[in-house]
C-alpha cells in the first residue's frame, strides 16, 4: 500500500511540475528575443515597400491615363503632376534598392540606415498628396492614392515619422 502512495505521490509531484513547466516553456518561445523581433519588423517593412513600390508603379499608369483624359491634358499642371509622380517613384525604387543592399549586409539598425531614403519618400509623397488633393481625377486616382497613401502612413509608423494627411 506504501508503495502504491509513494508511486501515486511521486506522478502527482512529477505531473505537476511539467504542468507548471509547460506554460513557463511557451511563453518563452511565444515570446521573441529581440533580434527575432527586429528581423520580423524588417521582414515587415520589406514588404511594406514591396507594396509600396508595386502601387507607386500603378498609379503612376493611371494618373498619366487619368490625366491624358481630363481638362488638364497639355497644360502646365499636368506636366507638373508627372514629374511629381515620377520622381516619387525614382524615390521609391531608390528606396528599395537600398533597403535591399542593407538586408543583405544583415545590418540591425536598418532603420536608420534607410531613413534618410524614407524620408525623401516621404516629402515627395506629400508634394504629390498636395497636387492630387487640388486636382479633380477620375475616382479610380482618388482611390489608388489613398491605397498608397495608407501603405505610406503604415511605413511613416515604422521610422516613427510624420504621416501623409488624407
Amino acid at each position: 500500500m506504501r508503495a502504491v502512495s509513494s508511486a501515486t505521490a511521486g506522478l502527482v509531484v512529477a505531473l505537476s511540475l511539467l504542468i507548471s513547466a509547460g506554460p513557463v516553456s511557451a511563453q518563452e518561445r511565444a515570446r521573441p528575443r529581440h533580434d527575432d523581433r527586429a528581423d520580423v519588423v524588417r521582414v515587415d517593412v520589406g514588404r511594406v515597400i514591396n507594396r509600396i513600390e508595386s502601387q507607386s508603379n500603378a498609379f503612376r499608369r493611371s494618373i498619366d491615363r487619368a490625366l491624358d483624359r481630363s481638362r488638364l491634358n497639355g497644360s502646365r499642371t499636368e506636366d507638373e503632376i508627372n514629374a511629381e509622380v515620377k520622381q516619387f517613384e525614382r524615390d521609391v525604387d531608390q528606396l528599395r534598392g537600398e533597403f535591399d543592399r542593407r538586408d543583405r549586409r544583415d545590418s540591425r539598425d536598418y532603420r536608420d540606415d534607410t531613413r534618410r531614403n524614407v524620408e525623401r519618400v516621404l516629402r515627395q509623397a506629400n508634394e504629390v498628396n498636395r497636387l492630387i488633393r487640388r486636382s479633380d481625377l477620375a475616382r479610380n486616382v482618388d482611390r489608388e492614392w489613398a491605397q498608397l497613401r495608407a501603405e505610406l502612413n503604415t511605413l511613416a509608423g515604422a521610422y516613427n515619422l510624420k504621416s501623409l494627411r488624407a
